[in-house]
């Protein structure tokens, strides 16, 4: 199971989004990304992209400046949750074009909207890439309807 899900600037580890499927306080939310970013950033790309940070397995990949990085359970298979990181990646390039920090930042929303697509309860329950993008562009449609 996904414990978290989180998407860090490369520069200055600023938090662009976090989802969290375990139960964690206010102040635990915050001190794992507060121990935990710094972590990732700072990791050589010679090294894997896995690691255990208390108690919790973590898979993260870099793609341009974002570090997607995600908290699963020990037994989970880390290949296939960096496998569920690159579907989201595709799904917002697929939206957004190149998708870019800046469209987080601005339309993070829609960048919450496709991982409660492609996430529920920190599990993968839609993997056609073309689904989620079809109920992304029928939630688009409604949103312009109801603005008019």
């Amino acid at each position: 199971m996904i414990h978290f899900v989180l998407l860090v600037s490369r520069h200055g580890a600023k938090v662009r989004l976090s989802k969290f499927y375990t139960q964690y306080s206010a102040r635990e939310r915050a001190r794992i990304v507060q121990l935990l970013a710094p972590i990732v950033i700072a990791r050589s790309s010679k090294l894997c992209n896995f690691l255990d940070f208390r108690g919790v397995r973590v898979a993260y990949k870099r793609y341009a400046g974002l570090y997607f990085i995600v908290g699963i359970d020990d037994g989970d298979n880390e290949l296939h949750t960096l496998d569920i990181i690159h579907h989201y990646v595709v799904v917002l390039d697929k939206h957004f074009g190149n998708v870019c920090e800046l469209d987080l930042i601005f339309n993070f929303d829609k960048a919450y909207y496709m991982l409660d697509e492609v996430l529920v309860a920190g599990r993968l329950v839609e993997s056609s890439k073309n689904i989620i993008t079809t109920n992304i562009e029928e939630q688009d449609a409604e949103m312009a309807e109801s603005a008019v």
